[in-house]
Protein backbone atom coordinates (compact mmCIF):
# COMPACT_ATOMS: atom_id res chain seq x y z
CA UNK A 1 0.00 0.00 0.00
CA UNK A 2 1.34 3.55 -0.68
CA UNK A 3 2.17 5.21 2.79
CA UNK A 4 2.66 8.43 3.92
CA UNK A 5 5.77 9.37 5.63
CA UNK A 6 4.54 9.95 9.24
CA UNK A 7 5.56 12.91 11.58
CA UNK A 8 8.27 12.11 13.76
CA UNK A 9 7.07 11.76 17.89
CA UNK A 10 8.75 14.17 20.31
CA UNK A 11 9.51 12.59 23.25
CA UNK A 12 10.02 15.42 26.10
CA UNK A 13 12.52 14.05 28.68
CA UNK A 14 10.58 12.88 32.01
CA UNK A 15 7.04 12.82 29.89
CA UNK A 16 7.61 9.25 28.92
CA UNK A 17 9.97 6.58 29.20
CA UNK A 18 11.09 5.15 25.70
CA UNK A 19 11.65 1.14 26.13
CA UNK A 20 10.80 -1.94 23.80
CA UNK A 21 7.31 -3.11 23.72
CA UNK A 22 6.62 -6.71 22.54
CA UNK A 23 2.95 -6.18 20.89
CA UNK A 24 1.51 -9.63 20.93
CA UNK A 25 0.54 -11.34 17.67
CA UNK A 26 -3.25 -12.31 17.09
CA UNK A 27 -3.91 -15.63 16.81
CA UNK A 28 -6.28 -15.94 12.99
CA UNK A 29 -7.81 -18.55 11.20
CA UNK A 30 -5.16 -20.26 9.21
CA UNK A 31 -6.32 -20.64 6.10
CA UNK A 32 -7.17 -23.82 4.02
CA UNK A 33 -6.70 -25.84 1.22
CA UNK A 34 -9.38 -24.06 -0.55
CA UNK A 35 -7.65 -20.56 -0.46
CA UNK A 36 -6.54 -19.03 -3.78
CA UNK A 37 -3.52 -20.58 -5.15
CA UNK A 38 -1.54 -17.73 -5.11
CA UNK A 39 -1.51 -17.86 -0.80
CA UNK A 40 1.40 -19.65 0.93
CA UNK A 41 0.62 -22.10 3.15
CA UNK A 42 0.36 -20.65 6.81
CA UNK A 43 -1.18 -17.34 5.48
CA UNK A 44 -4.33 -16.68 7.92
CA UNK A 45 -7.86 -14.84 7.31
CA UNK A 46 -8.41 -11.42 8.21
CA UNK A 47 -11.44 -8.51 7.25
CA UNK A 48 -8.64 -7.55 4.82
CA UNK A 49 -7.33 -10.67 2.97
CA UNK A 50 -4.62 -13.19 3.72
CA UNK A 51 -2.09 -12.40 5.85
CA UNK A 52 1.45 -13.72 7.15
CA UNK A 53 0.78 -14.24 11.09
CA UNK A 54 3.46 -12.28 12.42
CA UNK A 55 1.64 -9.50 10.29
CA UNK A 56 -1.52 -9.39 12.13
CA UNK A 57 -0.84 -7.59 15.52
CA UNK A 58 -3.13 -7.46 18.74
CA UNK A 59 -3.44 -3.99 20.60
CA UNK A 60 -4.26 -4.83 24.18
CA UNK A 61 -7.20 -2.78 26.31
CA UNK A 62 -6.04 0.64 26.63
CA UNK A 63 -2.93 0.73 24.40
CA UNK A 64 -2.64 2.81 21.07
CA UNK A 65 -1.21 2.42 18.34
CA UNK A 66 0.72 5.77 17.07
CA UNK A 67 0.41 7.50 13.33
CA UNK A 68 4.32 6.20 12.82
CA UNK A 69 2.91 2.37 13.51
CA UNK A 70 4.40 2.39 17.33
CA UNK A 71 2.25 1.03 20.04
CA UNK A 72 2.02 3.29 23.49
CA UNK A 73 0.86 1.11 26.32
CA UNK A 74 -1.67 2.54 28.49
CA UNK A 75 1.00 3.32 31.37
CA UNK A 76 2.65 5.76 29.09
CA UNK A 77 5.46 3.69 27.65
CA UNK A 78 6.54 3.64 23.71
CA UNK A 79 7.65 0.80 21.93
CA UNK A 80 11.30 2.10 20.61
CA UNK A 81 10.81 0.91 16.53
CA UNK A 82 7.10 0.42 14.60
CA UNK A 83 6.14 -3.20 14.08
CA UNK A 84 6.55 -3.32 10.13
CA UNK A 85 5.85 -6.37 8.23
CA UNK A 86 8.18 -8.43 5.65
CA UNK A 87 5.77 -10.01 3.69
CA UNK A 88 3.31 -9.60 0.99
CA UNK A 89 -0.66 -10.07 1.67
CA UNK A 90 -2.91 -11.39 -0.62
CA UNK A 91 -6.31 -10.00 -1.50
CA UNK A 92 -9.49 -12.43 -1.12
CA UNK A 93 -9.10 -13.38 -4.83
CA UNK A 94 -5.60 -13.76 -4.22
CA UNK A 95 -4.08 -10.85 -5.39
CA UNK A 96 -0.12 -9.74 -4.14
CA UNK A 97 -0.11 -7.24 -2.20
CA UNK A 98 3.56 -6.05 -1.42
CA UNK A 99 4.30 -3.77 1.74
CA UNK A 100 4.96 -0.37 0.31
CA UNK A 101 2.74 -0.46 -2.97
CA UNK A 102 -0.15 0.68 -3.44
CA UNK A 103 -2.71 -2.56 -3.66
CA UNK A 104 -4.84 -3.62 -6.98
CA UNK A 105 -8.23 -2.92 -4.85
CA UNK A 106 -9.64 -3.97 -1.72
CA UNK A 107 -12.00 -6.27 -2.49
CA UNK A 108 -12.36 -8.41 1.03
CA UNK A 109 -14.07 -11.07 -0.55
CA UNK A 110 -16.99 -8.74 0.18
CA UNK A 111 -20.84 -10.46 -0.84
CA UNK A 112 -22.84 -7.10 -0.01
CA UNK A 113 -23.03 -3.74 1.51
CA UNK A 114 -25.46 -0.71 2.52
CA UNK A 115 -23.67 2.28 1.53
CA UNK A 116 -23.48 6.03 2.17
CA UNK A 117 -20.82 8.26 0.06
CA UNK A 118 -20.10 11.60 0.47
CA UNK A 119 -17.79 13.17 -2.19
CA UNK A 120 -17.69 16.79 -0.57
CA UNK A 121 -17.06 15.87 3.24
CA UNK A 122 -15.64 13.61 5.46
CA UNK A 123 -18.26 11.41 7.97
CA UNK A 124 -17.13 12.72 11.70
CA UNK A 125 -19.08 8.79 13.18
CA UNK A 126 -20.92 6.09 12.65
CA UNK A 127 -23.15 3.69 15.24
CA UNK A 128 -25.17 0.65 14.97
CA UNK A 129 -26.58 -2.66 16.53
CA UNK A 130 -26.94 -5.71 14.85
CA UNK A 131 -27.76 -9.36 16.70
CA UNK A 132 -25.30 -12.64 16.59
CA UNK A 133 -27.06 -14.92 14.27
CA UNK A 134 -26.77 -18.84 14.87
CA UNK A 135 -24.28 -21.37 14.35
CA UNK A 136 -23.76 -22.53 10.28
CA UNK A 137 -25.37 -25.40 10.67
CA UNK A 138 -22.30 -26.81 8.36
CA UNK A 139 -18.56 -26.71 8.55
CA UNK A 140 -16.58 -26.21 5.14
CA UNK A 141 -14.06 -24.14 7.52
CA UNK A 142 -15.45 -21.14 6.54
CA UNK A 143 -15.53 -17.53 7.67
CA UNK A 144 -18.50 -14.95 8.14
CA UNK A 145 -17.41 -11.47 8.77
CA UNK A 146 -20.17 -8.88 9.69
CA UNK A 147 -19.67 -5.41 10.33
CA UNK A 148 -20.28 -1.65 10.04
CA UNK A 149 -16.97 0.30 8.18
CA UNK A 150 -15.66 3.43 6.73
CA UNK A 151 -13.06 3.96 3.76
CA UNK A 152 -11.89 6.87 2.13
CA UNK A 153 -14.11 6.67 -1.38
CA UNK A 154 -11.56 8.62 -3.51
CA UNK A 155 -8.70 6.36 -2.54
CA UNK A 156 -9.34 3.22 -0.84
CA UNK A 157 -6.49 2.31 1.38
CA UNK A 158 -7.48 1.48 4.65
CA UNK A 159 -10.50 0.82 6.20
CA UNK A 160 -11.90 0.68 10.16
CA UNK A 161 -14.48 -1.68 12.08
CA UNK A 162 -15.69 -3.04 14.76
CA UNK A 163 -16.36 -7.07 13.44
CA UNK A 164 -18.77 -9.86 13.97
CA UNK A 165 -16.50 -13.31 12.76
CA UNK A 166 -17.26 -16.65 12.38
CA UNK A 167 -14.75 -19.06 12.66
CA UNK A 168 -12.30 -16.07 12.75
CA UNK A 169 -10.95 -15.24 15.99
CA UNK A 170 -12.15 -18.44 18.30
CA UNK A 171 -12.92 -21.63 16.35
CA UNK A 172 -15.80 -22.76 15.44
CA UNK A 173 -17.91 -19.56 17.42
CA UNK A 174 -18.76 -16.13 17.30
CA UNK A 175 -16.25 -13.33 18.41
CA UNK A 176 -15.94 -9.74 18.14
CA UNK A 177 -12.82 -7.12 17.75
CA UNK A 178 -12.06 -4.10 16.38
CA UNK A 179 -9.70 -3.49 13.28
CA UNK A 180 -7.65 -1.08 11.52
CA UNK A 181 -5.83 -2.45 8.02
CA UNK A 182 -3.10 -1.35 7.22
CA UNK A 183 -0.49 0.73 8.51
CA UNK A 184 2.80 -0.53 6.83
CA UNK A 185 1.58 -3.62 5.74
CA UNK A 186 0.19 -4.47 9.24
CA UNK A 187 -3.23 -5.30 10.25
CA UNK A 188 -3.94 -4.47 13.65
CA UNK A 189 -7.14 -5.92 15.71
CA UNK A 190 -7.89 -5.47 19.65
CA UNK A 191 -7.94 -7.98 22.03
CA UNK A 192 -11.17 -10.29 20.58
CA UNK A 193 -14.08 -11.18 23.13
CA UNK A 194 -16.16 -14.45 22.54
CA UNK A 195 -20.07 -13.63 21.91
CA UNK A 196 -23.10 -15.97 21.84
CA UNK A 197 -25.84 -16.18 19.53
CA UNK A 198 -28.67 -14.08 20.28
CA UNK A 199 -25.99 -11.31 21.77
CA UNK A 200 -26.75 -7.87 20.93
CA UNK A 201 -23.60 -6.22 19.44
CA UNK A 202 -22.86 -2.26 19.49
CA UNK A 203 -20.22 -0.99 16.89
CA UNK A 204 -19.58 2.40 16.94
CA UNK A 205 -17.12 4.35 15.05
CA UNK A 206 -15.77 8.24 15.60
CA UNK A 207 -12.97 10.91 15.44
CA UNK A 208 -10.92 12.41 18.37
CA UNK A 209 -10.75 15.32 16.40
CA UNK A 210 -13.00 18.50 17.67
CA UNK A 211 -15.60 19.35 15.74
CA UNK A 212 -15.76 20.45 11.89
CA UNK A 213 -11.95 18.40 11.42
CA UNK A 214 -12.07 17.50 7.85
CA UNK A 215 -9.54 14.62 7.90
CA UNK A 216 -9.38 13.53 11.51
CA UNK A 217 -5.86 11.51 12.34
CA UNK A 218 -7.20 9.24 14.91
CA UNK A 219 -10.30 7.64 15.77
CA UNK A 220 -11.98 5.29 18.11
CA UNK A 221 -13.76 2.00 16.94
CA UNK A 222 -15.68 0.37 19.78
CA UNK A 223 -16.99 -2.94 19.70
CA UNK A 224 -19.37 -3.65 22.68
CA UNK A 225 -21.29 -6.99 23.58
CA UNK A 226 -24.73 -5.61 24.91
CA UNK A 227 -26.00 -8.65 26.28
CA UNK A 228 -22.56 -9.48 28.27
CA UNK A 229 -21.15 -5.67 28.49
CA UNK A 230 -17.73 -7.18 27.85
CA UNK A 231 -16.22 -4.34 25.02
CA UNK A 232 -13.14 -4.50 22.77
CA UNK A 233 -11.57 -1.12 21.73
CA UNK A 234 -8.95 0.30 19.46
CA UNK A 235 -8.79 3.62 20.93
CA UNK A 236 -7.06 7.23 19.12
CA UNK A 237 -5.91 4.64 16.01
CA UNK A 238 -4.61 6.26 12.92
CA UNK A 239 -6.20 7.21 9.99
CA UNK A 240 -3.03 6.99 7.58
CA UNK A 241 -4.23 10.25 6.06
CA UNK A 242 -7.54 9.19 5.21
CA UNK A 243 -10.42 11.50 4.91
CA UNK A 244 -13.57 8.65 5.17
CA UNK A 245 -15.97 9.72 2.82
CA UNK A 246 -17.98 5.93 2.35
CA UNK A 247 -19.64 4.49 5.43
CA UNK A 248 -20.61 0.94 5.32
CA UNK A 249 -23.90 0.52 7.46
CA UNK A 250 -23.72 -3.19 7.05
CA UNK A 251 -21.34 -5.48 4.90
CA UNK A 252 -21.12 -9.05 4.65
CA UNK A 253 -17.52 -10.79 3.69
CA UNK A 254 -16.52 -14.07 3.67
CA UNK A 255 -14.21 -16.84 3.46
CA UNK A 256 -14.29 -20.48 2.03
CA UNK A 257 -17.98 -20.93 1.58
CA UNK A 258 -19.00 -24.13 -0.28
CA UNK A 259 -22.81 -24.28 0.43
CA UNK A 260 -25.24 -22.15 1.38
CA UNK A 261 -25.72 -24.02 5.09
CA UNK A 262 -22.42 -22.71 5.48
CA UNK A 263 -24.16 -19.48 6.08
CA UNK A 264 -26.45 -18.87 9.39
CA UNK A 265 -29.41 -20.59 9.05
CA UNK A 266 -31.60 -17.44 10.18
CA UNK A 267 -31.21 -16.12 6.19
CA UNK A 268 -29.88 -12.34 7.44
CA UNK A 269 -28.68 -10.05 9.52
CA UNK A 270 -29.93 -6.50 10.21
CA UNK A 271 -27.69 -3.16 10.92
CA UNK A 272 -30.75 -1.39 13.16
CA UNK A 273 -30.37 1.79 14.95
CA UNK A 274 -28.23 3.30 12.42
CA UNK A 275 -26.77 6.60 12.94
CA UNK A 276 -24.41 8.41 10.61
CA UNK A 277 -22.76 12.10 11.57
CA UNK A 278 -20.99 14.47 9.42
CA UNK A 279 -17.75 15.99 10.72
CA UNK A 280 -19.44 18.02 13.07
CA UNK A 281 -21.32 15.47 14.55
CA UNK A 282 -24.28 16.26 13.26
CA UNK A 283 -26.98 12.87 13.00
CA UNK A 284 -27.67 13.01 8.85
CA UNK A 285 -31.38 13.15 8.76
CA UNK A 286 -31.22 10.19 6.21
CA UNK A 287 -27.72 8.91 4.55
CA UNK A 288 -29.02 7.37 1.67
CA UNK A 289 -27.84 3.86 1.95
CA UNK A 290 -27.11 2.28 -1.47
CA UNK A 291 -27.03 -1.17 -2.25
CA UNK A 292 -24.01 -2.94 -3.14
CA UNK A 293 -23.92 -6.28 -4.19
CA UNK A 294 -20.66 -8.54 -5.45
CA UNK A 295 -22.02 -11.44 -5.83
CA UNK A 296 -22.66 -12.14 -9.13
CA UNK A 297 -20.96 -15.50 -10.85
CA UNK A 298 -20.35 -16.58 -7.42
CA UNK A 299 -20.82 -20.03 -6.25
CA UNK A 300 -22.84 -21.08 -4.98
CA UNK A 301 -26.15 -18.85 -5.30
CA UNK A 302 -27.33 -18.22 -1.88
CA UNK A 303 -30.51 -15.76 -1.47
CA UNK A 304 -28.17 -12.95 -1.53
CA UNK A 305 -30.10 -9.53 -1.47
CA UNK A 306 -30.52 -6.90 0.66
CA UNK A 307 -33.54 -3.86 2.25
CA UNK A 308 -32.91 -0.60 3.91
CA UNK A 309 -34.00 2.76 5.54
CA UNK A 310 -32.80 5.10 7.04
CA UNK A 311 -32.33 3.58 10.17
CA UNK A 312 -31.80 -0.05 8.92
CA UNK A 313 -29.80 -1.92 6.83
CA UNK A 314 -30.91 -5.83 6.19
CA UNK A 315 -28.35 -8.14 4.17
CA UNK A 316 -29.82 -11.42 3.42
CA UNK A 317 -27.63 -14.81 2.68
Amino acid sequence: MKRRVATPLMILAGSFVLVIVTVSASAQKVAGTNRPATVPNGYVVTPFGYFQPSCVRGVASGDTVLADGRVQLANGSIEAQAVSCAYPHYTARGEIVIPGLKPPSISHSWIESGNSINTTSSFGGLTTNWTVPPAPTSDDGQTVYLFPGMEDYATVESIIQPVLGWNSEFTNSWGIASWNCCIEGVTWESSPVPVSAGDIIFGKIKITCKKGTESCATWNIITIDQTTQQNTILGSTPSEGQTFTWAQGGALEVYGIEKCSDYPPSGSTTFSNLALYDNNFKEYSNPGWIFFDYYTGLTPQCNYGGTMDVKTVTLNY
